[in-house]
């Protein structure tokens, strides 16, 4: 036989699955919340995260779980981060786990439309321990924020802002990371929705474009993250 799509391959779990096109989605199934929610209460947050989650669930947010948390906290030890630009403040929870892999000396850039929600994340970094110099808050629209920003000036660009506007802030990233910087989307699996075959609303859409700009990227080595609702990294080149 010739066509040989019918082979099986083992994969991590000992299972099996077609070979599939390359470039093409498997079909995901099974339920993995049990896993999902052992890497979540792996974590140990302290007393200044949960006031932050506290203040962010009065106020109508969502923040990032604690297992997405730890995965950014190593991501930016990882590159040695000392400047990370961060796309939606709300109330500090991400921005203490990003600040916490940091280099000692490193400073946040954290940019969000609302200033009362910086005002909570600044409460927060304080009690978390972290000197006021650490942190740069910038209220505004990401958009019209980041064409300020430096080029080639970041190692590490964390997006969780409008998901409307995910590819806006690819193209943004691009240009503000250094070669070997990294930039991460929050929230890629839109609660289930990017796999799933019905309509879906324009939101779930733009995720899928920015899942597929970010792989088939000539500039990026991307990775999908199965932590809270998806973490989707990539690599500059």
């Amino acid at each position: 036989m010739n066509d040989r799509s019918h082979l099986r391959v083992p994969d991590a779990n000992g299972y099996s699955h077609a070979r599939q096109p390359r470039g093409q989605e498997r079909v995901i199934t099974g339920n993995r919340q049990t896993s999902w929610a052992f890497s979540d209460a792996y974590v140990a947050e302290d007393d200044a995260l949960l006031w932050a989650r506290d203040r962010a669930r009065e106020a109508g947010l969502r923040s990032v779980t604690p297992g997405t948390g730890s995965a950014l906290g190593l991501l930016a030890a990882a590159v040695d981060a000392k400047a990370v630009a961060e796309i939606g403040t709300g109330c500090g929870v991400s921005g203490i786990h990003l600040l916490h892999g940091m280099r000692p000396d490193g400073v946040l850039t954290t940019v969000d439309p609302e200033p009362e929600h910086q005002q909570f994340a600044r409460q927060a970094f304080r009690a978390a321990g972290f000197a006021s110099n650490r942190a740069r808050f910038i209220p505004g629209r990401a958009l019209d924020v980041l064409p300020r920003l430096a080029d080639a000036g970041y190692d590490l660009v964390f997006c969780d802002g409008d998901r409307l506007e995910y590819l806006d802030y690819l193209a943004e990233s691009l240009r503000l990371l250094r070669p070997g910087g990294l930039v991460a989307f929050e929230g890629v699996f839109g609660a289930g929705r990017t796999i799933d075959s019905g309509p879906q609303p324009t939101e779930v859409l733009r995720l899928r474009e920015v899942l597929r700009a970010v792989r088939e990227s000539q500039e990026l080595v991307p990775s999908l993250l199965p932590v809270g609702d998806g973490l989707l990294c990539a690599v500059k080149r």
